[in-house]
């Protein structure tokens, strides 16, 4: 039994060496499943060199790259903890998740080197300042790739030309092998922990869909983000399984996508659906993708007359499915259902369960809405560090409702949880609520999502000003609130989570318990985009 994901690597360099595994689209560097085992081989090596033990957390804060790859790969060979964020985050974003997770390492590259290097510094002065902090915190050291090495780091390129050792063999496929920051049930940012098992497990569940998502002759386009775990298990794992070649693209460019897949005659393409609204109007789109065996979006709902609208532009179907980072992350697709259903995500994967539960905790009648609960060995252990709200009994409760129909293909109706998914990504309404009230002059903020035709999702915040200072009727004093909150979210949080608009306004609804009542506006963003109320 296979007990540490990089084992993959490794049987795919001993079966396919001369292969191309990676191909870097913006630079067309090519890596060999042979040269990739290297590489790994090597900076596993260097990672145990630098003192690093088992179990030990290696945040990779890179953009899409073949770097990436090894970085993770190797991170996992050496028995360690790998936890990938967003490059785009913000500093005080990436401060959090290092100091949660006690990382003792950041790779970064240059896109990303200058906020590592400032956690780094802000992390030492603060425990050199702190007993107590000094005591339980610990300071990470940078791992700097394509860029030199300032004094005290360590450069990439180095730990690329270690001599390979033979690492101990994994022995527990139940050990921790990352972390990904999600919201879980609740609305607050936490690491879910997946094990080697679950990966695998849900690598496995995805290959043996029929027809396959990806084969060994085919050349993915990896544009999703690997610090996501759709680009990184779904994508990612699959081309490992599979031996094929992934095609990694930094960045998604509307016309530039496509030469990519063009020139590297791409065949699967796995994409988020913002990428189906940016192409729904390009000329010659049919053409250009005739070329693509699959098309899957996955990671936010997509709207079945854009499905519809694209799918016949580009004389292709468009797959879709649904999954969750708990569950690493695939439960459904439509590839697993008899045929594609407007609206459906498709049934759930070979080894994957899913049932619904209404609100007395049974089984909804007939295709009635429920909570979606799923089971199955892809599932998370719980959220770092206790592993807590793990599965119970082995059902993981979503915090999703959707319905079932007759044919055992889910239709998703809502979400318990209050997250905003922007281009794929969860956005925490409970951070940027911090950092709105964090604003001088703002009592009280809400932030709720309103749909957006390329985004999937946006972020909308209402404040409520302090009335002896502002007021909300008086024009001026509205643009003045909206400046103080659009420069506090700019220095603080990553472009995706900032609001597309903010609405100044003299108080916000409330419930009858006093809480703010978010489903109120809701409706009216849903009642303004309708054209019902201006």
């Amino acid at each position: 039994m296979t007990a540490n994901l990089a084992e993959l690597l490794t049987s795919a360099a001993a079966t396919s060496p001369d292969r191309v595994a990676l191909v870097d689209a913006g630079t067309d560097r090519r890596t060999t499943w042979a040269e990739l085992e290297g590489a790994v081989s090597s900076v596993a090596t260097g990672l145990g060199e630098l003192g690093l033990v088992a179990g030990n957390r290696v945040v990779i804060s890179t953009a899409n790259r073949s770097d990436f790859v090894t970085a993770y790969l190797a991170t996992l060979r050496a028995h360690l903890v790998a936890v990938p964020v967003n490059p785009r985050a913000a500093t005080g974003e990436l401060v959090r998740t290092v100091a949660d997770s006690r990382a003792r390492l950041i790779i970064a590259d240059s896109t990303t080197i200058d906020a590592a290097r400032s956690v780094a510094t802000g992390l030492e002065e603060a425990v050199r300042a702190d007993e107590e902090l000094r005591a339980r915190s610990v300071v990470p050291r940078v791992v700097a790739v394509d860029v030199p090495a300032a004094p005290g780091e360590v450069a990439f390129d180095t730990l690329l030309e270690v001599e390979p050792q033979p690492v101990p063999p994994a022995r527990d496929p139940r050990s921790l092998a990352v972390l990904l920051y999600t919201s879980g049930t609740s609305s607050v940012p936490r690491a879910a922990m997946l094990s080697h098992r679950a990966l695998l497990a849900n690598i496995e569940q995805a290959a043996r869909v029929q027809p396959p998502m990806v084969g060994p002759d085919d050349v993915v386009y990896g544009v999703l983000p690997m610090f996501h775990v759709y680009g990184l298990n779904a994508v990612l794992g699959q081309v490992l399984h599979q031996r094929a070649t992934m095609v990694i693209a930094d960045t998604f460019d509307p016309l530039g996508s496509l030469d990519d897949i063009e020139r590297h005659a791409v065949t699967v393409l796995p994409v988020a659906p913002p990428v189906l609204a940016h192409w729904r109007s390009v000329e010659g789109l049919a053409q250009r993708l005739s070329g693509l065996r699959t098309l899957m979006s996955g990671s936010a709902p997509l709207s079945p007359d854009l499905v519809t609208e694209f799918s016949a532009r580009a004389g292709i179907t468009v797959h879709q499915g649904y999954g969750l980072t708990e569950a690493a992350p695939v439960v459904t697709s439509t590839l697993c259902s008899t045929r594609v259903k407007p609206g459906s995500v498709g049934a759930a994967l070979p080894g994957v369960s899913i049932r619904l539960v209404d609100e007395s905790g049974g089984t909804p009648s007939g295709e009635d809405p429920g909570e979606i609960h799923v089971a199955g060995e892809n599932l998370f252990d719980g959220y770092w560090p206790d592993a807590a709200d793990g599965p119970v009994d082995g059902w993981l409760a979503t915090g999703d409702v959707g319905f079932l129909d007759a044919d055992g293909d889910l239709f998703l109706v809502d979400r318990l949880k209050e997250i905003v998914i922007v281009s794929g990504f969860n956005v925490y309404p409970s951070e940027i609520e911090e950092v709105l009230t964090e604003v001088e002059g703002v009592l009280e903020a809400a932030v709720v999502g309103v749909p957006d035709e390329l985004t999937g999702e946006a972020v909308v915040a209402y404040v409520r000003p302090d009335p002896q200072r502002f007021d909300p009727a008086t024009e001026a004093d509205v643009a003045e609130v909206q400046e103080r909150v659009r420069a506090a979210c700019e220095g603080r949080l990553a472009r995706f989570k900032q609001p597309v608009r903010v609405e100044v306004v003299p108080a916000l609804p409330r419930t009858v318990t006093g809480k703010i009542a978010k489903g109120r506006l809701r409706t009216v963003l849903r009642r303004e985009g309708m054209g019902l109320i201006e």
